[in-house]
């Protein structure tokens, strides 16, 4: 598994992504549906602009994808796992700075080393009318972590050889704000942390496209 993921991040290094699998099967077996793009994209006012850093780094020689923990609190995301990021302000030049703008604010890392290797197919989150641009990157070692404590409650580096396992969706009973109701939603086993919702939907295109079968 390890040598093939290396090989596959490799290629994606030189070649970039190529064509993006999406999020059409995971939506599918999600149970329940989101606008089309093209609706997000239209309305007015338009949707928030925001991105986030899904970032492969070395670690004991494997590669690892660092995700966070958001604090509880009175809010949609409270307690919930995602990729550091944020939303774009008026002084970020592109969405690629903003999510190196809020990865550094959030985990105290310098981006400086970090290659983005491309951005993954855009999620919008309707709670909070948040269209989200993940981007992939990578470095081989990753700085020192000084994770914001109004903004994280903690980080964890997952071995990408367990994000890719064929046995860590599952499904549970979780409240959907979007339906205003309870619903059974599938979800990512990530060493013991539940992953869904947005996080669920990049992680699921990430497997695809590291050779996952959907």
């Amino acid at each position: 598994m390890s040598a093939n993921v290396l090989e596959r991040l490799g290629r994606f290094r030189r070649e970039g992504l190529g064509t993006l699998p999406g999020h059409e099967h995971f939506v599918e077996v999600s149970g329940y549906q989101r606008p089309a793009m093209a609706d997000v994209v239209a309305q007015n006012p338009p949707p928030r602009a925001s991105a986030v850093m899904a970032l492969i780094h070395m670690l004991d020689d494997e590669p690892q994808l660092l995700f966070m923990r958001r604090p509880e609190y009175d809010g949609i995301h409270s307690g919930q796992i995602a990729f550091p990021g944020g939303r774009q302000e008026p002084e970020d030049t592109s969405l690629e700075q903003t999510a190196r703008r809020e990865f550094t604010e959030e985990t105290g890392a310098d981006t400086s080393g970090i290659e983005i290797i491309g951005a993954i197919s855009p999620v919008y989150i309707p709670p909070s009318r948040s269209l989200v641009t993940p981007f992939l990157a990578y470095t081989e070692k990753l700085g020192p972590l000084r994770p914001d404590p109004h903004e994280v409650a903690e980080l964890f580096h997952a071995p990408l050889a367990h994000v890719l396992r064929d046995d860590i969706m599952e499904r549970r009973t979780l409240f959907i704000a979007a339906m205003g109701r309870e619903a059974e939603v599938p979800y990512f086993d990530v060493m013991g942390h539940v992953v869904w919702g947005a996080t669920a939907m990049m992680v699921a295109e990430l497997r695809v496209l590291f050779g996952v079968e959907p």
